[in-house]
């Protein structure tokens, strides 16, 4: 993405300073999501660098919208969430007799 033009908007913010209008880009950050499908059939995302911050949907064309709102919603309330830095490992199956 080379221009404004091919961004999406709301990857921007208007500044206005020295009466001149500024497009300044938002900081922008990736989280590992994970999502897993329950005994209802319901999709369920959870975000394990933000404790606490999950959903659910039927679709996960609708999970995407509803984990990409909660995180923005968990960023508003947590402030300094943004500070926390890990590094997606991997996800490991682990079997064990019950």
């Amino acid at each position: 993405m080379g221009s404004v033009s091919e961004c999406p908007e709301e990857w921007w913010a208007t500044v206005y300073r020295a009466g001149h209008k500024y497009l300044i880009e938002k900081m922008r950050k990736k989280f590992n999501i994970v999502i897993e499908k329950d005994e209802d059939g319901y999709y369920v995302a959870s975000v394990p660098e933000l404790p606490g911050c999950h959903t659910q949907a039927k679709t996960l064309d609708e999970l995407t919208e509803r984990i990409e709102e909660a995180i923005k919603l968990y960023l508003e309330v947590e402030k300094g969430a943004t500070d926390i830095a890990t590094e997606f490992v991997g996800v490991q199956v682990v079997e064990v007799s019950v």
